[in-house]
């Protein structure tokens, strides 16, 4: 029998997409959309700061940690990056919807 969502899932794992630090960049968009509401920014600019936030964040950590040390490949480190950004900015604009 086909699993498409554990497929998919484990596709996620074994891209480096998902890993413990998903569940932290998910909080951390949650958090950061709500100070931005709660601070009066309007709903675009709530979700915009979550986004700028979240990819200055993964240009730190690329300058900071390198690529290939942490996560093995360019690849690996691209998709991770992507899912990052991904999630957080997902939830922050879950949240203003």
């Amino acid at each position: 029998m086909i699993k498409p969502i554990t497929n998919f899932v484990r596709w996620q794992l074994t891209t480096g997409q998902l890993d413990h630090w998903t569940s932290y960049h998910l909080a951390a968009g949650a958090f950061i959309c709500k100070v931005a509401l709660w601070l009066g920014a309007s709903d675009f600019w709530a979700v915009m700061s979550v986004f700028i936030i979240g990819v200055l964040w993964e240009v730190a950590e690329y300058f900071i940690e390198g690529t290939e040390e942490v996560y093995g490949t360019k690849k690996k480190w691209a998709y991770n990056t992507a899912a990052d950004i991904f999630v957080e900015t997902a939830i922050a604009i879950w949240m203003v919807v």
